[in-house]
């Protein structure tokens, strides 16, 4: 395996104005199948606070032993605001596009995010091509797939985790704003399918979220694999003990969503030979 960080303000200097310094690790399995390979590209959670460790390098290192060239951004949280995190992501599948020696087929990319980032992740695979994102990257390209992990959705007052649109607007929304950051409102026939986990018990990020965009899928024939556990707390990542002091009973099953995200991908690409 080949790792490398890599400070995107260094290609990008526009990246880092205002104090910003985005980063983005990169994982490279070892050369044994000929071609290209699948990529994949997590956007840990954290509120647009933080971004969180447990879902970074502990989901990545289970996509490696599939092939995949995996790229975790640590994108800009507070006090840097939107659009800051949308070009950034648009920034990595840019550098992914300019270095062919990585080798990667980026009609087979899934976009990864855990609550916060399961937000950007779904805004960036509905709004790659706003006008916010074009000014800096005018090539800009949707990802093949999503995958939302517990995510943030919608900014609807009753179900939204309100904190997060706070700190990614650096103020409460407004209507219009809600209609605008809710990822649900901004589903076409033209998304990528997703591939959805959540638990039914989180009081952190409400289920509801993960149900309203996969509702919104189905109303426009995009297709979706939506994995509701009953029980389990709002982030808990790999749902194992790798990033979890203890597992309850309740919940030793969780981590099934790894295998069924992995299977799940297999099918698409096969889909798309």
């Amino acid at each position: 395996m080949k790792t490398e960080t890599i400070r995107l303000k260094e290609p990008f200097p526009f990246l880092g104005e205002g104090g910003k310094d985005p980063t983005i690790e990169v994982y490279l399995p070892h050369r044994e199948q000929p071609g290209k390979r699948p990529v994949a590209v997590i956007l840990p959670g954290g509120a647009y606070l933080f971004c969180s460790e447990r879902e970074q390098e502990p989901v990545a290192v289970h996509l490696l032993p599939e092939g995949y060239a995996v790229f975790v951004l640590r994108y800009s949280v507070v006090p840097h605001r939107f659009p800051a995190q949308l070009r950034e992501v648009a920034a990595v599948f840019e550098l992914i596009r300019r270095h062919e020696e990585w080798q990667c087929d980026l009609s087979r990319s899934v976009l990864m995010g855990f609550s916060a980032g399961g937000h950007l992740a779904a805004l960036y695979a509905n709004a790659y091509a706003w006008q916010e994102v074009r000014a800096c990257f005018p090539a800009s390209v949707k990802p093949a797939r999503s995958a939302l992990c517990y995510p943030v959705i919608s900014a609807d007052p009753a179900i939204a985790h309100r904190k997060s649109f706070a700190f990614l607007l650096g103020h409460e929304p407004s209507d219009q704003e809600r209609e605008r950051f809710s990822c649900e409102k901004l589903v076409t026939p033209d998304t990528p399918p997703a591939f959805l986990w959540h638990t039914s018990q989180d009081e952190n990020v409400k289920v509801a979220n993960s149900l309203v965009y996969a509702a919104a899928l189905a109303r426009c024939g995009v297709p979706f694999e939506l994995h509701i556990f009953p029980y389990g707390v709002h982030g808990t990542a790999t749902a194992d003990l790798q990033t979890n002091r203890t597992v309850a009973p309740e919940t030793a099953g969780n981590s099934r969503w790894l295998t069924a995200l992995k299977n799940w991908l297999k099918s698409e690409w096969t889909k798309e030979e």
